[in-house]
C-alpha cells in the first residue's frame, strides 16, 4: 500500500510551551511513558485510536517571551 501524502496543517496553531504528541506504544508501555512524562509536566488525558496510538499535549510551560508595556523582555 503506497504512504498517503501528509495532509496541509497550515490552518492549526500551536502554543508557546504546548507540545502535541504522538505515541505508539503497546498499553503496558504508553501508561508507563505516560507516568513519567506525568511527573514532570502537565499532560492531557490520551486518547487511545486503534493500533497502539494514542495522542496527548504536553505543557511545559509558557515559553512565550514576556514582554513588558514597551515591548521590552
Amino acid at each position: 500500500m503506497a504512504r498517503q501524502p501528509r495532509r496541509d496543517r497550515e490552518d492549526r496553531e500551536t502554543l508557546p510551551g504546548i507540545a502535541e504528541v504522538r505515541l505508539r506504544a503497546d498499553k503496558a508501555t504508553a501508561q508507563v511513558v505516560l507516568d513519567t512524562l506525568r511527573a514532570n509536566f502537565t499532560i492531557t488525558a490520551p486518547r487511545d485510536y486503534p493500533g497502539d496510538r494514542w495522542y496527548f499535549r504536553l505543557d511545559t510551560g509558557n515559553t512565550a517571551p514576556d514582554l513588558d508595556e514597551t515591548g521590552q523582555q
